[in-house]
């Protein structure tokens, strides 16, 4: 069995940024449209009204002022509300392969690795292009990496998810270092005329390398203490979109093949199970809370962070204890932790304990326990 580290991240930020500002004058001029063209249905109470939002309800709700995207215009656009991305040809790079390859390459760089020192690829995210050829091959071939590569998903746990199936692989001798790459064009699935879901989401792509502590020379390198994973099942997350949607047609193009969810209730079931995994985890391992001095959360409400925090902590955390990057990138589900864990690392002294832990539909929950070499 090897010892496993982290030697090296990476992130891919697309170049467009929208405001909470620019989404809500979008989204109420589409409101208002709505509402003007179908004001005879509204007023026989056949159809609801669409609310306003507003950019103070938009930070109130979730602490997100903005987020970058894959496509601006398409989305700001109230006749159209979704990103426009062309598709492409087979024989050319996916998009998605692109935000990973450019990931891929500077957590490469930051590892001291090149792509013959790399043995696997694993891409974990939420929202996959196609059912086959797996996204994680194409990956490999574009890097030009030898070996093997897999496509997993489990929602926006799917990063912790991939690095303990990246560490199990190392341990056993299977891989000397494993690429776990999380590409995420969330807008894609984002219901943009939903009021309380489209200020949500926003796109990136992270990058992590996992290798045997003996081969690693970096000089960001983490030590993967312990790794947890909980699966629940649930409804209050969920996206219908599949390939069998065309074999029932009355359902093509219903909400519920875009994102949707029972917002209260996910944060009132998740936060209380969040904890008391880490928690768990932590003391398995005779490590005690206070011991930790940061939680690289997954970035998707800044409120379930601050209850997350303060039921393990006993008290509010200070922003270097749990960093927050949610309010510039949104939640960028599976790559979200794991931004807030590249951005805010270098600065931990040698020896300093972490935990990485992502959380979201499944339920499905993830626990890193990292310590600095």
């Amino acid at each position: 069995m090897h010892n496993v580290v982290i030697s090296g991240t990476g992130l891919y930020t697309p170049a467009n940024s929208i405001s909470n500002e620019e989404l809500v004058q979008s989204y109420n001029t589409w409101a208002q449209q709505f509402n003007a063209e179908n004001a005879e249905a509204i007023e026989r109470g056949e159809l609801q009204a669409a609310t306003e939002s507003s950019a103070a309800f938009i930070e109130k709700a979730s602490g997100i002022k903005s987020r970058f995207v894959m496509d601006k215009a398409g989305i700001l656009d109230p006749q159209r509300m979704k990103p426009r991305l062309p598709e492409r040809s087979n024989d050319e790079p996916s998009i998605l392969c692109e935000m990973a390859v450019a990931a891929a390459k500077q957590a490469l760089e930051r590892a001291g690795k090149t792509a013959a020192d790399i043995d696997a690829v694993i891409v974990a995210c939420s929202n996959l292009p196609r059912a086959y050829p797996a996204l994680a091959v194409e990956v490999q071939q574009a890097l030009g990496i030898q070996g093997f590569g897999f496509d997993m998903n489990v929602a926006c746990s799917s990063a912790t998810f991939g690095i303990q199936t990246a560490c199990n692989s190392v341990q056993l001798g299977q891989a000397r270092a494993v690429l776990v790459v999380d590409p995420e064009i969330c807008t894609g699935h984002l219901n943009f005329r939903d009021r309380d879901s489209h200020f949500i989401f926003g796109d990136a792509c992270t990058a992590v390398v996992v290798e045997r502590a003996d081969l690693a020379t970096s000089k960001h390198q983490f030590d993967v203490v312990s790794t947890k994973l909980l699966t629940q099942f649930s409804n209050n997350i969920r996206n219908n979109f599949g390939f069998l949607n065309r074999a029932a047609e009355e359902g093509i193009g219903q909400p519920d093949k875009l994102f949707v969810q029972e917002g209260r209730k996910v944060f009132r079931e998740v936060c209380p199970m969040v904890a008391e995994l880490i928690g768990a985890h932590l003391a398995e391992n005779d490590i005690q809370v206070s011991d930790v001095k940061r939680f690289w959360l997954h970035q998707a409400n800044l409120s379930m962070n601050h209850l997350i925090v303060r039921k393990l902590l006993g008290r509010e955390a200070s922003v270097q204890e749990a960093p927050v990057i949610l309010d510039t990138y949104a939640n960028t589900s599976s790559a979200g932790s794991v931004i807030a864990f590249h951005t805010y690392q270098d600065d931990l002294p040698k020896g300093a304990l972490g935990v990485l832990s992502s959380f979201g539909a499944g339920y499905s929950i993830g626990s890193v326990i990292l310590r600095k070499r």
